[in-house]
């Protein structure tokens, strides 16, 4: 590709990503077009259909989150790590609902390609919980599935109530499970 399209297209991934964020994906693609400064022709070039549209935003942000991990691990102690990727993953699954029926859709049709993140995201908590256990921050007993499986648990059961509070307390206590047994964490005392 050349530059001046690879740019053309980064720049309509990343209109579509905030317009879909901030709406949901049936924002009229000419507007998305007029936001990356090209005509409606440039972007059905790259993106024939709406779904091909969403499937690259999809897959960008995947991208993000799922390569995020050692970029936290380096800057910040093991746990904190873990806690700030669950921050981002979170981001990433409330920014999928406005695109969850086309995705859906395009998945079930086959048009768009089912993409592997259950096994992406289980990866980079697992590079995040080794690290963990190196540092001896978080337990060695924990398998990379079983902590997903409580992230989309959380995140599903936050879903309909929308309250960013309650999913943050929520996570912190998925954070407090995988610290080694034994070791005391000063919460507040929330009854009063």
């Amino acid at each position: 590709m050349r530059a001046d399209a690879r740019r053309n297209r980064e720049k309509l991934v990343a209109v579509a990503r905030a317009a879909f964020a901030a709406a949901d994906d049936t924002v009229p693609l000419e507007g998305i077009a007029r936001g990356a400064g090209v005509g409606i022709g440039t972007l059905y070039r790259h993106f024939p259909t709406r779904e091909a549209l969403v499937e690259a935003v999809y897959a960008a942000e995947l991208d993000d989150v799922a390569t995020s991990a050692p970029a936290l691990i380096a800057e910040l102690p093991p746990e904190t790590a873990l806690r700030a990727w669950m921050d981002r993953y979170a981001a990433f699954v409330a920014a999928k609902r406005g695109m969850i029926d086309t995705l859906r859709a395009g998945w079930a049709s086959g048009r768009i390609a089912t993409p592997a993140t259950r096994e992406r995201i289980t990866t980079a908590i697992g590079t995040l919980l080794d690290q963990g256990v190196r540092a001896g921050a978080l337990r060695a007993d924990v398998e990379p599935d079983d902590v997903t499986t409580m992230l989309v648990g959380v995140l599903l059961a936050t879903a309909a109530d929308g309250d960013p509070g309650q999913t943050g307390r929520l996570l912190d206590l998925v954070v407090d499970s995988l610290r080694p047994r034994g070791e005391a964490v000063d919460l507040p005392d929330r009854r009063e």
